[in-house]
């Protein structure tokens, strides 16, 4: 088995911190692992700079000389690929129709399902058409942004403050700006527009909602773990809240009554299978308790994988181990798709 890790995206050191997880965690006796990392320049690492990386050794930059790199396509052979990648260039389909061509089967969703669901527009577009709820939002692109601001703002108060600016195909909270009030909307595009041409304005779902998490297994008969909570004092669960730790805790299973429990996952599962996602998603929602309403709020399809992050904890709280987890994903990847 090949274990891809690292990639170009914001979230390289995260993929690395779950890689030797999975590593740690993967039965010697049942599975030969080849891990292989990604740059954040985008090279593929030969074994010895991989074992330098994974090992703690010093983090590749665009700058700095590498003694071992391979191209691409020198992956093809292997039987099953972990494309334990996050983010641009890992979890938006792109590694994954290389996966495709190679022949190898691999974890986790196929292009379609990574690429739908990576794109935030795109996910609530397909989300929209099976009737699960969303908060309100506009697209828009870089070029009208630049020929007509004024537009722009008159969108940004159709929705009401505050609201979110987000780029289209972004992960980790990367780009991501709570505006109040008018005048802050040009820096937060401004952001926004530098990592991505296609922006999102996004409503508040009114005032502080709670952030409910479930996770998915499986390929065309998923099913649904407990679900969990996520609790924090920011605004928002932006990046320095959920990569510093101490700042958010996790409640499994959260709180709830039963009937919202239930719709939760079965939202969670009508979304999965609206997407074509496979193998595994972390779904998030937004629950305003006041109301009684729930809001989907994204679909992961590589979420996280340290052994204290949410998707495993989730399904530790349903009775399967980490090691049983990803077990469960590698076979899940030789089923016929």
């Amino acid at each position: 088995m090949l274990l891809l890790c690292g990639g170009q995206s914001g979230e390289h050191a995260v993929s690395l911190m779950s890689a030797r997880s999975v590593l740690t965690a993967l039965p010697a006796e049942r599975f030969e692992v080849t891990p292989l990392v990604i740059d954040q320049a985008g090279r593929w690492l030969g074994d010895a700079d991989t074992a330098r990386v994974l090992g703690g050794g010093p983090m590749d930059s665009a700058g700095e000389t590498v003694s071992s790199s391979i191209q691409p396509h020198q992956v093809v052979g292997y039987d099953v690929v972990f494309p334990l990648l996050h983010g641009p260039h890992g979890e938006d389909g792109t590694v994954q129709g290389l996966l495709t061509l190679s022949g190898a089967a691999f974890v986790g969703s196929g292009v379609l399902g990574s690429a739908a669901s990576m794109d935030k527009v795109m996910t609530k577009q397909v989300l929209a058409s099976v009737g699960v709820p969303q908060v309100n939002y506009r697209l828009l692109t870089r070029r009208a942004w630049q020929g007509q601001p004024d537009a722009a703002q008159a969108q940004a108060d159709a929705l009401g403050y505050p609201l979110f600016v987000k780029p289209a195909n972004m992960g980790s909270s990367v780009g991501i700006s709570r505006v109040t009030a008018p005048d802050e909307l040009h820096s937060a595009l401004t952001l926004a527009f530098s990592l991505d041409r296609r922006v999102i304005l996004e409503a508040g779902a009114g005032g502080k909602p709670r952030e409910l998490e479930v996770g998915v297994l499986g390929n065309d008969s998923p099913i649904a773990s407990p679900v969990g909570e996520l609790r924090f004092d920011a605004l928002f669960y932006d990046y320095e809240t959920k990569y510093t730790e101490g700042l958010a805790t996790m409640h499994i299973p959260a709180p709830l009554s039963a009937g919202v429990a239930e719709r939760v996952r079965e939202l969670a599962l009508r979304a999965y299978a609206a997407l074509d996602c496979a193998g595994l998603a972390r779904i998030d929602f937004f629950y305003v308790e006041e109301t009684g309403e729930l809001y989907l709020n994204e679909v992961n399809t590589m979420p996280g994988f340290t052994a204290t992050s949410m998707y495993p904890k989730l399904w530790e709280a349903a009775g399967l181990s980490y090691s049983e987890l990803v077990t469960r994903l590698i076979e899940l990847a030789q089923e016929e798709r």
